[in-house]
């Protein structure tokens, strides 16, 4: 039906006639998405990532892998947000942490936390970033946030 179509379009998964398998690609991405949405609510909350995860995962519907990716990233960043925080507080010069908008604040940890991990090639790590600013952030956010995690990569290889 076209209310289906419509859901699988929105939820970025590839459709054709014949139904895909979504690409690994694609699953991370989305597990990206939902590791900022539930990265968001903890900053907005700052309510135990447990109990996060719980009320998100109550209305939020994913694959297996999708969801433990996910969670990984999102219990990693709030894990280590202190430290990303004081990075991203020394990069982004005549910028306070508390000033920039909560999304971008989650992104960047997001971002930050997996170049770190260095599980994930650093050009993609970056990339998936941007995409995500220009999904839920502003139009200014993209370069904005470029330049801070371009200089967190390069202070990480140091």
């Amino acid at each position: 039906s076209a209310l289906s179509e419509a859901l699988k379009k929105f939820a970025g998964l590839r459709t054709s006639r014949t139904a895909r398998t979504p690409s690994l690609v694609t699953l991370r991405r989305k597990s990206r998405e939902f590791a900022l949405q539930m990265l968001f609510e903890w900053d907005m909350t700052r309510q135990e990532p447990a109990r996060v995860e719980q009320l998100f995962w109550k209305s939020a519907r994913a694959a297996e892998s999708t969801r433990a990716f996910a969670d990984e990233l999102f219990e990693g960043s709030v894990a280590e947000a202190g430290e990303i925080d004081e990075l991203v507080e020394k990069l982004a010069e005549n910028w306070r942490l508390e000033r920039l908008a909560a999304v971008d604040r989650s992104i960047l940890r997001l971002a930050i936390y997996e170049l770190r991990t260095g599980t994930t090639p650093p050009k993609v790590v970056i990339v998936e970033a941007l995409e995500l600013a220009k999904k839920f952030s502003s139009a200014e956010a993209p370069a904005f946030l470029n330049g801070i995690l371009d200089a967190a990569f390069k202070s990480l290889k140091t």
